[in-house]
């Protein structure tokens, strides 16, 4: 007999073994259970997951804080389950105390990687209940508050963070400032350069900081936002710096593919957080907040941490240049 008809006994009868002993009740039952303990959620009807408009939460002075929010944004504290997809990582955030970027921050932790966080003094509550979320999950927790218009704290915030952790290989450029005005003819120079400082400077000067520290493998990730796409009227200059935010995620591919490190960016439709009742939403647009979209509601942040895991991962090692929506069905990107 030929060793050919041999090999293909061997494989038909191993696959035959194989197949029987998944269709015992014991080899059923430990499916069973390795599925109970995965990261997937119950089934839900994305329309009502969560609370809907009218929303009621009262507005708060700029930043305002996640932790006074009725009902407070769901950023994966319960729900975000890890399994060691970026392992000993060391991630840094900006804007790490509310929203996506809490929302990544507790994921990362939970996937098994150390993060430090910058935020401003005024949300330092919010921050310290992400600090406790990020060592429960047995990892790092660096806090670095401070102002992103500053060049020189940006460069200090990147030290700090290689300092505190050990090394960086992954850099979320998150915060930002978005400031509703119905009229450019009522915007200030200083609301303008504000924005522009915080969303399209801070980014600069972060990543020309951590250039020198990040090596093959390493990760960057910026959100950006729908109105890269489909500019608000009342949102001039926050859209515009949305829109950069895309271009230097496709510029920094092409720059730093040939470096092994990769950019990508996030771009979420209307998202419950703090952004909006300090400032980025007037009370009338609040109230329906994500009602006249597909899916009838706002996002919340823990709907995009999964995004923030996957750019960040391995398994993503060929995706760089690329823009992820979470858009709530109005298709931007």
């Amino acid at each position: 007999m030929s060793d050919n008809i041999l090999s293909r006994r061997r494989l038909v009868g191993g696959l035959g073994a194989g197949i029987a002993a998944a269709t015992l009740p014991g080899a059923a039952a430990a499916a069973q259970t390795s599925a109970a303990d995965a990261t997937a959620q119950p089934v839900a009807d994305p329309t009502s997951k969560y609370p809907k408009p009218p929303y009621t939460s009262p507005f708060q002075p700029w930043p305002g804080l996640a932790s006074k929010m009725t009902p407070p944004p769901d950023h994966g504290e319960t729900s975000y389950k890890g399994s060691g997809r970026l392992l000993d990582r060391k991630a840094l955030i900006t804007g790490g105390d509310s929203g996506m970027g809490r929302a990544a921050a507790i994921a990362y932790a939970r996937e098994g990687a150390d993060v430090a966080i910058n935020y401003l003094p005024a949300e330092e509550p919010d921050a310290q209940q992400v600090a406790q979320l990020i060592r429960q999950a047995g990892r790092k927790a660096a806090l670095i508050p401070g102002d992103l218009r500053d060049e020189n704290f940006c460069k200090r915030l990147v030290e700090q963070t290689v300092q505190q952790l050990g090394g960086l290989d992954i850099v979320v450029s998150n915060a930002g400032r978005q400031h509703q005005v119905e009229s450019i003819a009522d915007m200030t120079t200083e609301l303008f350069d504000w924005t522009m400082k915080t969303n399209i400077y801070a980014p600069f000067w972060i990543i020309k900081a951590a250039l020198p520290h990040l090596k093959p493998g390493s990760a960057i990730i910026a959100t950006t936002s729908e109105q890269a796409y489909d500019p608000a009227a009342n949102l001039y200059d926050y859209a515009q710096t949305k829109a950069a935010t895309m271009n230097f995620v496709k510029s920094l591919a092409k720059q730093f593919g040939p470096k092994g490190i990769r950019v990508n960016g996030v771009a979420p439709g209307p998202i419950y957080t703090p952004l909006q009742i300090s400032g980025g939403a007037t009370e009338e647009h609040w109230r329906n907040f994500g009602g006249n979209y597909p899916l009838k509601r706002a996002g919340q942040p823990a709907e995009l941490a999964s995004i923030y895991v996957q750019l960040a991962s391995q398994d993503a090692s060929y995706t760089t240049g690329n823009i992820y929506g979470a858009g709530g069905g109005m298709g931007q990107p």
